[in-house]
């Protein structure tokens, strides 16, 4: 049953749940799924070996050539998802970020989150020694720890979120420095491809890897779902969401593991890809013209945002590659300049 809340809106009910459908928002988020399926589809047919579009439709319909089954299915197609899906991850947990702290500059790259799990990553690849499941684990735990003693620091009588933010810049410093410091004591083999890694890179990821960062964040965003509602009552002050019964140092807690969770899980397998996270958000909600953080929109923005950049590293000096976090770091470093101009043309 569906009734309209007033114009250019539309309240959704199933059941006992109910939520605000935003047409603008629909037409942002379709808009930015046909980019998606547009880039996605000439990440599928570009390359050293080119691939017809009906060789390509072809290919997903099971025939073909095995050599272009290969190179579509199992070559390339892992890649755009995982650019996809990532982009996804990356996007909700910006937004996570920037609702936490109702800071434009609240995002997991900046604060430190980011560093964090690059920092477990390489410990355990470095210093202890693991394979791949025990680099995800060193990511997590990592990013997550990272989250604890960010959240410990700027404690004083509640967190609040320049604090956070200050505090996650100062231990992303020291991060990066103690990441540094693993890398030149490593063996020289090991840290050239620890430093290549830590660009942020989605060349060479197959299905293995695409398959847990894929169910990971199918388990996470059910779970922003859930506080979704609480998410958006913490974007109105602390006290205001007290006043409607919000528990909202718990809530913060959770969402802060939730979006931690969420970039140390694309951490783990792609390297710490920056400012997909801090852009992603702030250019959806400038394009649906809302008030607050939204979440679909921010997930389809840094899903386009992650392809987008990936088939430029892979194009821009063809045959070469390059990293996609070299691209996103470039965009990112001038989204962030206009950022702060915009800021400080508002004061």
């Amino acid at each position: 049953m569906t009734a309209f809340a007033e114009p250019g809106r539309r309240t959704v009910r199933l059941g006992p749940i109910s939520w605000v459908v935003h047409r603008r928002e629909l037409v942002v988020v379709a808009i930015l799924s046909v980019i998606v399926l547009a880039v996605g589809a000439f990440a599928l047919t570009q390359g050293e070996y080119r691939i017809p579009l009906d060789k390509l439709l072809a290919a997903f319909a099971g025939d073909g050539s095995e050599s272009v089954l290969r190179i579509v299915l199992e070559w390339r197609l892992p890649r755009v998802v995982i650019a996809v899906v990532g982009g996804i991850a990356l996007g909700l947990s910006g937004a996570i970020f920037q609702s936490i702290t109702r800071n434009p500059l609240g995002s997991p790259d900046i604060i430190g989150f980011n560093s964090g799990a690059f920092t477990g990553a390489l410990i355990v690849t470095l210093v202890v020694g693991g394979g791949y499941a025990a680099t995800v684990t060193g990511a997590l735990v990592g990013g997550l720890a990272t989250a604890l003693v960010v959240y410990v620091l700027a404690w004083s009588r509640g967190v609040q979120g320049f604090r956070l933010i200050v505090i996650g810049i100062a231990i992303s410093a020291v991060l990066n420095a103690f990441n540094d410091y693993l890398q030149l004591r490593a063996d020289l083999n090991a840290a050239i491809a620890a430093a290549s890694w830590g660009m942020g890179s989605l060349a060479d990821l197959g299905w293995s890897d695409v398959v847990p960062v894929t169910i990971a964040v199918a388990v996470l965003v059910p779970m922003l779902g859930l506080l979704s509602r609480r998410l958006g009552m913490l974007e109105l002050g602390d006290d205001i969401a007290k006043a409607l019964g919000i528990p909202v140092e718990r809530t913060r807690l959770l969402l802060l593991v939730v979006g931690v969770a969420l970039t140390a899980t694309v951490t783990a397998v792609a390297g710490p890809i920056v400012f997909v996270a801090l852009a992603a958000p702030q250019l959806a909600r400038r394009l649906t013209k809302s008030a607050g953080i939204t979440l679909v929109p921010s997930a389809a923005m840094g899903a386009a945002l992650l392809l987008v950049s990936d088939v430029v590293a892979q194009r821009i000096i063809a045959p070469a590659a390059l990293p996609v976090g070299a691209v996103t770091v470039t965009l990112g470093g001038i989204y962030l300049i206009a950022l702060l101009i915009t800021q400080a043309g508002k004061r």
